[in-house]
């Protein structure tokens, strides 16, 4: 369990949240970990569960469905989530897609979206990665064109979370080729509507409860109003998001971290070695020493970034460094929590094997490490 006695990023309310979400996870996540793990999806069962219980998507205004919390509540959840062990893809919902249709969104789009978002019968999904796109979303192909007052969305994404259970995807599309990049809107697309296609849930090598699919788009049309914010504006509405978006990983990054530490601590402390435990080896006592030290830093670090974002003060370069960082130390943590387990460090029934698969893709996602150092280093 997390000691956040010490944490200056959060209050009682907070701390409270904290307490709500331990018991739904305790009821509805913990026993089913593995099953959501062999599925290779997380029921929709869950998220109706989390969404009783006021988790989902905290942040919603209540004229739009929800509670109107501070961003610091998402951050509970994303450290409780990571702690447990679990790749869902709630935070997704909460930190991402939410705040994309609530600031951006028409009040009719908000109001189809988000009390169902918010209540867990409505699960979304934001399709930007493409086979050829990556980490350059200027280089994104998928096209949705006018045609009357539609739009006819063709083209293919791919690593898109939440894809098999998605309801609505924020598609990330050109909607004026010519224009490159300032050509890009973001435009909802109902996982009913005609044309849609749902690939493979794709076979990964961590993070297996999260349904992480290929999208396919064939001349699926969609009302002009199914634009999100600006036409021609969805590479800026992109950029928006992101200090919030890494800041989500770095919360989920620390977490895991953390529970890797305490997995090795058990394990070291239980485990026996020529006739004492291993914890007692001056390497294992080192090593766990020097991760300490770290976790204590990326714990103030962490509060002090969130307290920025919650003040509308953390900057793109910020939350960059923050993912950068947190990554980093989840990795480290996680591969040195694996080694001092020995060979059973490699027994999928250990939690610090499949903390460790997961820990793989966090340098990837929301933009690799190595273009967060791109991103810090525009600002210096």
């Amino acid at each position: 369990m997390l000691d956040t006695s010490y944490r200056t990023a959060y209050n009682e309310d907070h701390e409270a949240f904290r307490d709500t979400v331990r018991k739904v996870f305790a009821e509805h996540m913990t026993p089913f970990l593995d099953q959501h793990e062999e599925e290779g999806i997380v029921p929709r069962s869950a998220w109706k569960a989390l969404g009783e219980a006021g988790m989902l998507c905290p942040t919603v205004k209540e004229e739009n469905g929800g509670l109107g919390l501070d961003f610091g509540f998402n951050c509970v959840l994303c450290e409780e989530l990571s702690y447990l062990g679990s790749s869902a893809g709630f935070t997704l919902q909460n930190d991402i897609t939410a705040n994309y249709i609530e600031r951006l969104g028409t009040e009719e789009q908000r109001q189809k979206y988000l009390p169902g978002m918010v209540s867990g019968d409505i699960i979304s999904a934001i399709a930007m990665t493409e086979p050829g796109a990556g980490s350059d979303l200027q280089g994104i192909r998928t096209t949705a064109i006018k045609d009357g007052n539609h739009l006819v969305v063709n083209g293919s994404k791919t690593y898109i979370t939440n894809g098999q259970n998605a309801d609505v995807i924020i598609v990330v599309a050109k909607t004026d080729p010519a224009q490159g990049a300032k050509g890009t809107s973001l435009v909802l697309v109902d996982a009913d509507a005609e044309g849609f296609e749902r690939g493979r849930n794709l076979d990964k090598i961590g993070q297996h409860s999260a349904d992480t699919s290929e999208l396919f788009f064939n001349d699926v049309r969609v009302p002009m109003a199914n634009i999100l914010g600006g036409e021609g504006r969805g590479f800026i509405h992109l950029m928006e998001e992101l200090p919030q978006e890494r800041l989500g990983i770095a919360v989920g990054g620390q977490a895991a971290a953390q529970r890797a530490f305490d997995e090795a601590v058990k394990f070291t402390k239980d485990r026996k070695a020529f006739g004492k435990t291993v914890f007692e080896f001056q390497n294992t006592k080192f090593v766990l020493a020097d991760l300490k030290a770290k976790l204590q830093v990326g714990w103030a670090h962490l509060d002090w970034a969130i307290k920025k974002h919650l003040a509308g003060e953390l900057t793109t370069d910020e939350a960059s460094a923050a993912k950068l960082w947190h990554t980093d130390l989840q990795w480290e943590a996680c591969d040195v929590a694996l080694q001092l387990h020995g060979g059973a460090g490699y027994m999928n029934e250990y939690a610090i094997a499949r903390l460790w698969r997961d820990a793989r893709v966090t340098r990837i996602f929301g933009g690799t490490n190595e273009i967060m150092k791109e991103v810090i280093s525009r600002s210096i």
